[in-house]
């Protein structure tokens, strides 16, 4: 075999290796496509037998959020990125203005060590921080439950009671209204103060006002989305209605300000 035979016969096996290596590469493709189509589809909410959540139209659900089955959440309630609220052995139901913040896990009692059926109640004006799980529990009106802590089923934490960030609630434990439980196993600690019990209510509202502004955005279709890219951007000071609606009051540094007599410099044109 000549040269020129010699490298047409290289040039015809490399083209042959190529195409099955393209077609290997095809299928794989494929088959992540045919995987991804049929095991990754995110619904935020989802049917369960011949259950449906009801979300009230006033409700802020975060796309990210998974809320299946029999699941019930009032006016003005914000359900945040990344919860699952799991409505399939019985019901959870929610209350007008409270918010179940981000990554947190609301499921239900099915058997448990006193062979309890029990559905999961959170009230009205309730605030439930980041990565909470509340499981077969009641959380009355107007009540706190602090980031990562953990309900168990049966317990009742009543109004104007507070749950301490990272606590572990036992079954069946109630705890008073007006009252601090923090702890692992959860204990009294102490009893709130007035300004305390205050700012949870005012918590709920903050949250309920903060919720309106991401469901806005949220709801932007993917044009306007990209629009808003080229406009010029908005000013980098403190937003002071974002700052209101989370009830943050800032400071101005005692550098930053001037004496009477002396007056701040006039922009350069």
């Amino acid at each position: 075999m000549g040269t020129l035979g010699r490298a047409a016969y290289t040039f015809g096996f490399w083209i042959r290796e190529t195409g099955q290596a393209l077609d290997r590469l095809g299928s794989r493709l494929q088959g992540n496509y045919f995987f991804q189509e049929h095991l990754s589809r995110h619904r935020t909410l989802m049917n369960l037998f011949d259950k449906v959540p009801e979300v009230d139209r006033e409700a802020f659900v975060a796309p990210s959020a998974s809320i299946t089955g029999n699941v019930h959440i009032g006016r003005s309630s914000s359900i945040w990125y990344g919860c699952v609220l799991r409505g399939d052995a019985n019901s959870i139901s929610i209350g007008t203005g409270t918010n179940i913040q981000d990554n947190s896990l609301v499921h239900v009692a099915k058997s448990n060590l006193s062979g309890k059926v029990l559905p999961t109640l959170i009230g009205n004006n309730v605030t439930v921080g980041h990565s909470a799980v509340l499981h077969g529990c009641t959380v009355e009106d107007e009540a706190f439950v602090g980031m990562g802590a953990i309900l168990l089923d049966g317990v009742v934490v009543e109004k104007n009671a507070m749950v301490a960030a990272g606590a572990l609630v036992r079954q069946n434990t109630r705890i008073p209204s007006g009252e601090v439980w923090g702890g692992n196993p959860a204990k009294f600690l102490r009893k709130l103060t007035d300004e305390e019990i205050a700012f949870i209510s005012q918590s709920a509202i903050n949250y309920s006002n903060l919720a309106q502004a991401h469901a806005a955005e949220n709801a932007k279709e993917f044009d306007k989305i990209e629009f808003e890219k080229v406009l010029p951007k908005k000013s980098t000071k403190p937003d002071e209605e974002y700052d209101s609606m989370l009830g943050v009051v800032r400071e101005t540094p005692q550098e930053s300000i001037l004496p009477d007599n002396v007056k701040a410099p006039k922009a350069s044109a």
